[in-house]
C-alpha cells in the first residue's frame, strides 16, 4: 500500500519523563524499505538507559524499542527478500555486507551503523535512521529485517532480537566458555539469565548467579545455574566471596547489570592465566571502569559484547528456541508488550 498509516506508538520527549502514547503517522515504505506491523517487543534497559538525564542533545523527541517482532504490511521498490505476511525481526545491529567490518569474521560491527548510532547515547535507529518499536508500525531497510519461521511465536522470539541473543552469545561467542569450566553471571535479568543458558549449552560444570533479587534464584537454577548468591547476604564484598568458593577465581564471569561496581567485582573474581571477563552491560554517565595494569599481566582478559557477537543469527536462533526450548517464561525477569489485536 502506498498510504499514511495512522496508529500508535510511545513517544520520549524528553529525558527522565515518562513516555507519552499518541497517534502518529507512519509514512508508506521508500526504494528497499519495508513497513512491519509490530507485533510485540521487549522492554529492553538500554532503552531506559536512553532516558538517562545525561542523554539530552538531539535525542528528543523520540520513538525507542528495538526488541520487537513483527509482519510485513507492505514492501517498497526493489525489495525481493520480503514479502507482506512475513515473519520478521527487526535488526538494530544490521550489516550493510560490504564495509571492512562486514567482510571480516572478527566482528559483529558495521562500519555504516557506527556512523548513525553509537550504544546508547543515540535512539535506537536502524541502519537508514528510522526509528523504531515502541510503536504498532514502523518502516526500515531491508537490511535491517530478518525474515523468520513462519510458525514463530512472535511474543517469544521478539526477545531474540537483543536480550537472549546479546546474554546467550556473550556466554558462547565473547567468553567463549569451555566445556568443564566455571562461570559467574552477574544481574539475572532477561538478559544475565540468556547469559546462564548459554554457560550451560556451551559446557560449563560450575555456574554462579549473582543477584540481589532472591525471587530469581529459581529459575535461574532451573536454567542451568549450579550456585545463587545475594550479595546482601554477605558481609564481605561478593567477588572475595566467589573467590573463596572456587580457589581463585571462575574461568569466565559475565557481567549482566551494566554498573561500575559490577564490572569491577566480575573482573576481580577473574581467575588468573586465563580468565575472560565478559562486559554486558552499558554503563551511563561516562564513568571509568578501573582497571590495575597488573589484573592484566597475570593474565585475565577482558572482552566486552555487542549484540552477544552474533553475525546474522537471528533466523537461526529463532528455529534453534523452537527445536530446543531454549527460552523459558519468567514473569519477573523480562517484559514484553503485545499489542491489542495483533495475531
Amino acid at each position: 500500500t502506498t498510504q499514511v498509516i495512522n496508529c500508535k506508538a510511545a513517544i520520549a520527549w524528553e529525558a527522565g519523563k515518562p513516555f507519552s502514547v499518541e497517534e502518529i503517522e507512519v509514512a508508506p515504505p521508500k526504494e528497499h524499505e519495508i513497513r512491519v506491523k509490530i507485533v510485540a517487543t521487549g522492554l529492553c534497559r538500554t532503552d531506559a538507559h536512553a532516558m538517562n538525564p545525561c542523554f539530552k542533545e538531539g535525542l528528543f523527541p523520540v520513538i525507542l524499542g528495538h526488541e520487537g517482532a513483527g509482519i510485513v504490511e507492505s514492501v517498497g521498490p526493489g525489495v525481493t527478500k520480503f514479502k507482506p505476511g512475513d515473519k520478521v525481526i527487526p535488526l538494530y545491529m544490521p550489516q550493510c555486507g560490504q564495509c571492512k567490518f562486514c567482510l571480516s569474521p572478527k566482528t559483529n560491527l558495521c562500519d555504516k551503523i557506527s556512523k548513525v548510532k553509537t550504544p546508547i547515547s543515540d535512539q535506537d535507529l536502524m541502519l537508514d535512521g528510522t526509528s523504531s518499536t515502541f510503536s504498532e508500525y514502523t518502516v526500515v531497510g531491508e537490511n535491517s529485517l530478518a525474515k523468520i519461521d513462519a510458525a514463530a511465536p512472535l511474543d517469544k522470539v521478539c526477545l531474540i532480537g537483543c536480550g537472549f541473543s546479546t546474554g546467550y552469545g556473550a556466554a558462547i561467542n565473547t567468553a567463549k566458555v569451555e566445556p568443564g569450566s566455571s562461570c559467574a553471571v552477574f544481574g539475572l535479568g532477561g538478559v544475565g539469565l540468556s547469559a546462564v543458558m548459554g554457560c550451560k549449552a556451551a559446557g560449563a560444570s560450575r555456574i554462579f548467579g549473582i543477584d540481589i533479587n532472591k525471587d530469581k534464584f529459581a529459575l535461574a537454577k532451573e536454567l542451568g545455574a549450579t550456585d545463587c548468591l545475594n550479595p546482601l547476604d554477605f558481609q564481605k564484598p561478593i567477588h572475595k566471596v566467589i573467590n573463596e568458593m572456587t580457589n581463585g577465581g571462575v574461568d569466565c564471569p559475565i557481567e549482566c547489570i551494566g554498573t561500575i561496581d559490577t564490572m569491577k567485582a566480575a573482573l576481580d573474581c577473574t581467575t588468573v592465566d586465563w580468565g575472560t571477563c565478559a562486559i554486558v552491560g552499558a554503563a551511563v554517565g561516562g564513568q571509568a571502569f578501573p582497571v590495575s595494569p597488573m589484573q592484566l599481566i597475570m593474565g585475565r582478559k577482558i572482552n566486552a559484547t555487542f549484540f552477544g557477537g552474533h553475525v546474522e543469527c537471528v533466523p537461526k536462533l529463532v528455529l534453534d528456541y523452537m527445536a530446543f526450548n531454549l527460552l523459558q517464561e519468567g514473569k519477573s525477569n523480562q517484559t514484553v508488550l503485545v499489542f491489542k489485536g495483533s495475531a
